[in-house]
Order: C-alpha cells, then structure tokens, then sequence
C-alpha cells in the first residue's frame, strides 16, 4: 500500500545571509531553534565564515550539516580574500571541503573582470572535475537606473544558455531580470542542482521577500522540483535586516513551512498518483 506522505529529498537550509547583519553563529542558533535541515554559509566579513574550524565547530555543536558555501563574489564582498576571483572561489571550495558541503554557489563575473571572465565556464568546469564539489553558477538580473538597462554581468546574468554542468536558480533575481522561473527551471532540467528560495515583486531591486509575499510561482516551482523527486538543496535567502528579531524569526519559519508544505504537497500527490 502506497504511503499517503512522500517526504521530499530536497534539503531545506537556511542561507547565513538570511539573519544579515546578525553573524554566522547567529545563523546556526536560529536555524537550530526553527528546525531547518541545514546551513548555507555566505562567505563575508564576519571572520568566522571565513574559517573552517570555527565553521564546523557551529555545524557539530548544533547538530546541522553545512549543505553549501557561497563564494565571496558579490560587490559587497570584494575585499573578502583578496582582490583575485579565482582565489575566492579557490578558498570557497577547500572550505567547502573541510566543512563537508557538496556545493558552492557563485556569481557569473562582472562586466569590467575581464580576465576572470575570459575562461570562467572552462575554470568552473575544471575545479568542478579536479575538486569533485559542484560549482553552482547563480542567475542574476540586469542592472537598471534612470529607466536604463546595464549589462554588469558576463558572459551573461542568465545562466541558462551556459555550458555550466550545475546552477543556482534565486528567485528573488528571477523577478528582477523579469525571467519566467518555471521555464528556466524546464530548460535546465538535471543542471539545476541547488535552489535560493525567496520572492520578489518585480522590482528593479533586489528584493528577497519571504516565499508567498510576491509575484514568484514559488509554490508551483517548489512543487515541480518535488515531483522530480529533487534532491539538492532549497536554501532560504530572505532579507530580514529591517525587523525585529522576534519578526525575523517569524518570517523564516513561515518561509521554512512554506517549503515543506509545497514540497510534500507536491509529493504526497505523486504518491497517491502511483
């Protein structure tokens, strides 16, 4: 007899980001006490993410698996590790080694990096093959300003027609560039391995609303993924720097139970559907 509840494979983890300006140890304490499954660390100034042994400390003392590292290549972390890409992606996979996470998350370079630009998808392929973690290139959006467009990333912001084996599908970003989520979802097919849950109104800012608070299909994208029995990770990446701490905590376990309802929703009918 058919189970009436699949549980889903997919890993619902709580992005570092997500507690932003509170730190890295804030974040473990926070997604201990709510129940999430486990931990994305975003490489930043708080020196702990910058450190393994402090970082797997946290992971064993709240009993947490570190399920991804996002790499230091954002605007705001351009100091982090130095001024050269390629060494923060470097120092992104050994942590990612030394804390046990199968993946690390970055961004395509940005327009004026030349160089790093020049053979990204080839060095992302290659690390990928010598390190055996899985680089998972984010789509991004096109910057806009007085009505204008501006390109900041290359080879592009849309990771889709990429030679990347694995990508990163945010949804707060996907709602900035105006991309249709489910049909970047549909022709990445096994290349989307890892999932930045959040939403957005469209908004030429980058927004990251909790799941449900925007134009997102969020819950119809939570549920394709389970009915393709998905098993990497859904890392919610809200933004939370505005409210109260006692909000925060409310907003993410909303976001949490808004992933789990769609992803069992979606496989419970799978189930009954056998």
């Amino acid at each position: 007899m058919a189970s009436a509840v699949t549980v889903p494979r997919a890993t619902v983890a709580l992005s570092t980001a997500s507690v932003y300006p509170d730190n890295c140890a804030a974040a473990f304490a926070t997604a201990d006490r709510l129940g999430y499954d486990g931990i994305e660390v975003m490489v930043w100034t708080d020196p702990v993410t910058q450190e393994p042994g402090a970082v797997k400390a946290l992971s064993e003392h709240h009993g947490i698996p570190v399920v991804s590292v996002h790499a230091p290549t954002l605007l705001l972390t351009q100091r982090v590790w130095g001024p050269d890409a390629w060494t923060k992606v470097d120092k992104s996979i050994e942590l990612a080694h030394e804390v046990g996470a199968p993946t690390v998350v970055l961004h395509p370079p940005f327009r004026w990096q030349k160089d790093y630009a020049r053979d990204f998808a080839e060095g992302v392929a290659v690390r990928e093959h010598d390190s055996g973690v899985r680089l998972a290139v984010e789509n991004m959006f096109p910057w806009r300003a007085r009505q204008r467009e501006f390109e900041a990333y290359l080879p592009h912001w849309d990771p889709v027609p990429q030679p990347y084996d694995h990508v990163t599908l945010d949804l707060s970003h996907t709602a900035t560039a105006g991309s249709d989520a489910m049909a970047m979802a549909a022709a990445l097919g096994p290349r989307l391995t890892h999932v930045h849950l959040a939403d957005g109104s469209g908004s030429s800012k980058d927004e990251h609303l909790v799941p449900g608070r925007g134009s997102q299909p969020c819950a119809e994208f939570l549920e394709l993924l389970a009915a393709r029995d998905f098993a990497g990770s859904v890392v919610v990446e809200v933004g939370t720097r505005k409210v109260t701490p006692e909000q925060r905590d409310l907003d993410l376990a909303e976001a949490l139970a808004f992933a789990r309802l769609h992803l069992a929703t979606a496989a419970a009918t799978g189930a009954d559907a056998r």
